[in-house]
């Protein structure tokens, strides 16, 4: 049986710095969009909230770097999880992580408009910002369908501008002369708080908060999903996906401490109602009207930037998994043809086509919570199979080995952030979930009483291509 599509192969193009950049760039969130949710989530200890979550996500990270160099082919979890337990396990995690991988697009072209109303007193509402955001999205397509290298070189420009643009506003919160430990009272104050009762009100709303916050992080196993592409050794990966983590992780708890002292927490965050652009709020109550020009720019490289990077990032995994799909027979074949920049074709115009339709929910916080919950569950899977293939195949070559321990803390912590999620989920959230699992549950049962009747699904293993 033919495993390999002739001429619809990808490229290997990809150093190590733009796939470091490409995961950085994805994990690195909608800083200055976003910070009303985390801050509105987990109040003045929301710093505390990306140390801890850092700390929780390196156990899933280090799994995917032994997987990654085990089984280096595009596609991450789905070829991970059919591997290590069945081609079911494999579409659903891959289902899954899609869901939080699709859905970015939509949330940054809310976010940049959400920024051109607030920077410019625009109306950009309802069938407008649609119409807009398709413009702004045909503009990432295009991107995507170019050579590798020049999307390496846009993420990486716009990643490290962000970041340095991030640590400057840091710093200017820090040294305002108003900043003061005094606005960390009310330490673990969450918007959450009101949904329960009880004498544990407070710690279990900031928990759920909290738990939350590995929407911020999910992005790390787009190194997997690029693996074809590199042109370094496949040891390296690894590299990439925990300096990825670590570096987000540390600008997260630097930039969150600092905005925390800079106003009081009711007056930042207008008692926890999850609205954007508290950042500039706050350089607007330390410094006045005065810095109007620092807070465009920071609107550049603290909304743009940032979400340029986070949807670039996701975009190009989305599009290798889908393109992974069709190469191994998930889907139909089509979806592993390329152009001549070896880009994949139809993934990309599909992606389009879903992150066009996601705009019609124009729900910040329904975007935040679905990732959330859908990442973990992922991770969960990941996990679980991680520990089964080691008693499969031990003897199979590992160029770097993650220790046991982690995998079980993994699968534990991993299980334990996917159920305080589900108690802060909404209505709004959970019925978005159930139509994007139902539309994979379709395309599941064709694939059982079709497609898998007539052709197996096939990966890559250390001995050789295998049916399963």
């Amino acid at each position: 049986m033919e495993k390999e599509i002739k001429n619809n192969n990808l490229s290997k193009s990809l150093k190590l710095i733009y796939v470091y950049a490409l995961a950085t760039g994805a994990i690195f969130t909608f800083m200055c969009y976003w910070d009303g949710i985390f801050m509105s989530y987990t109040g003045p200890a929301t710093f505390l909230a990306f140390a801890l979550m850092t700390l929780m996500v390196l156990p899933t990270a280090f799994v995917y770097s032994e997987y990654s160099t085990m089984l280096p082919s595009a596609g991450s979890c789905l070829v991970f999880n059919t591997v290590g337990l069945n081609k079911h396990m494999g579409f659903w995690s891959s289902w899954l992580i899609m869901c939080a991988w699709i859905a970015v697009p939509a949330a940054g072209i809310l976010g940049i408009i959400d920024w051109l109303n607030y920077q410019f007193g625009l109306n950009i509402t309802g069938w407008y910002s649609v119409l807009l955001g398709a413009a702004v999205l045909c503009l990432w397509f295009v991107l995507s369908l170019l050579k590798n290298v020049v999307a390496g070189k846009v993420q990486t420009f716009m990643l490290f501008a962000g970041i340095i643009g991030i640590l400057i506003c840091s710093l200017a919160f820090l040294f305002s002369g108003k900043w003061s430990f005094d606005n960390f009272v009310n330490f673990f104050a969450s918007c959450n708080a009101k949904a329960y009762g009880g004498s544990f009100t407070t710690a279990i709303a900031w928990i759920v908060g909290a738990s939350f916050m590995i929407t911020p992080y999910f992005g790390f196993e787009t190194v997997p999903a690029m693996v074809e592409e590199g042109d370094f050794p496949i040891k390296s990966q690894k590299k990439a996906i925990l300096g990825s983590v670590l570096t987000c992780g540390a600008i997260y708890v630097i930039f969150y401490f600092c905005m925390a002292g800079a106003m009081p927490w009711d007056m930042l965050t207008n008692n926890g109602d999850c609205h954007a652009f508290i950042t500039f709020d706050a350089l607007q109550y330390l410094f006045g009207d005065k810095i109007g020009w620092f807070v465009f720019i920071m609107g550049i490289v603290g909304v743009v930037f940032p979400i340029g990077t986070s949807v670039l990032g996701f975009w190009y995994s989305g599009v290798r998994m889908i393109y992974a799909m069709g190469r191994q027979n998930f889907l139909p074949k089509a979806f592993a043809k390329t152009n001549r920049f070896s880009q994949p074709v139809l993934p990309n115009i599909l992606i389009l086509v879903v992150s066009v339709a996601f705009l019609a929910m124009q729900e910040i916080r329904s975007f935040f919570d679905l990732m959330a919950f859908a990442c973990a569950v992922c991770y969960v899977i990941t996990s679980i199979s991680s520990l089964v293939i080691d008693k499969k195949h031990p003897e199979w070559a590992r160029p770097y080995k993650c220790p046991k321990v982690l995998k079980i803390l993994s699968l534990i912590v991993m299980i334990a952030i996917a159920f305080f999620c589900t108690i802060g989920i909404g209505k709004t959230t959970w019925l978005g979930f159930a139509g994007y699992m139902a539309v994979g549950l379709v395309l599941w049962l064709i694939m059982i009483l079709h497609k898998w009747k007539h052709e197996k699904v096939w990966m890559k293993t250390p001995d050789g291509d295998q049916e399963f």
